[in-house]
C-alpha cells in the first residue's frame, strides 16, 4: 500500500487556520462524518466539552490530488523561523512582469483572508522567478511562487 502525504500544523486556533488554508489553496474544510449533518452534531454525540471543541480541524482538495492539511491545537506560540515551509504556486509559467503581476493579485487576495506580506524577491534568473513571502494568520511562513 502506498503511503500518502498530510501536512500537520500546530496552532492556537486549528478551525481558523483550516478555513484560511481552505480558502488560500482552494482546499474544503472536511467534512463531518457520515450519519451527521455538521460537526457540532457529531461532537454533541460524542460528548466532546465545548473547550475541546477546536482541538483539531483538517481540509482536503476536493480532487484528491493534494495532500491532506490538519491543524492541532498546541499550547505554545510560534518561536523561531519555519524550517519547512509551503509554496503557493500561483503563477506557474508565468515569467517577468506577467508572473509578478499575478504574483501580487494573490497577495492581495489572501491578505485580505488574514495573510502578511513579509518581502517580495524580484526575479534573478536563471536562479529564480521572483516570488512574495508571506505568513498566514499565526505567523507560518510561506511563499507566492
Amino acid at each position: 500500500m502506498a503511503s500518502t502525504l498530510q501536512v500537520t500544523f500546530d496552532c492556537a486556533d486549528p478551525g481558523a487556520l483550516s478555513a484560511f488554508w481552505a480558502e488560500a489553496v482552494g482546499y474544503e474544510v472536511d467534512a463531518p462524518p457520515e450519519g451527521f449533518d455538521s460537526w457540532e452534531a457529531a461532537l454533541d454525540a460524542w460528548g466532546v466539552p465545548p473547550e475541546q471543541r477546536n482541538d483539531a480541524s483538517a481540509c482536503s482538495d476536493p480532487d484528491g490530488v493534494g495532500p491532506r492539511f490538519f491543524f492541532q491545537r498546541v499550547p505554545e506560540g510560534k518561536t523561531a523561523k519555519n524550517r519547512l515551509h509551503l509554496d503557493v504556486r500561483s503563477a506557474p509559467g508565468l515569467h517577468g512582469d506577467e508572473r509578478m503581476a499575478a504574483l501580487e493579485e494573490e497577495c492581495t487576495r489572501l491578505v485580505g483572508l488574514g495573510a502578511a506580506r513579509v518581502r517580495r524577491d524580484e526575479p534573478s534568473p536563471p536562479m529564480s522567478h521572483g516570488f512574495i513571502v508571506m505568513t498566514d494568520p499565526e505567523g507560518n511562513e510561506f511563499c507566492l511562487d
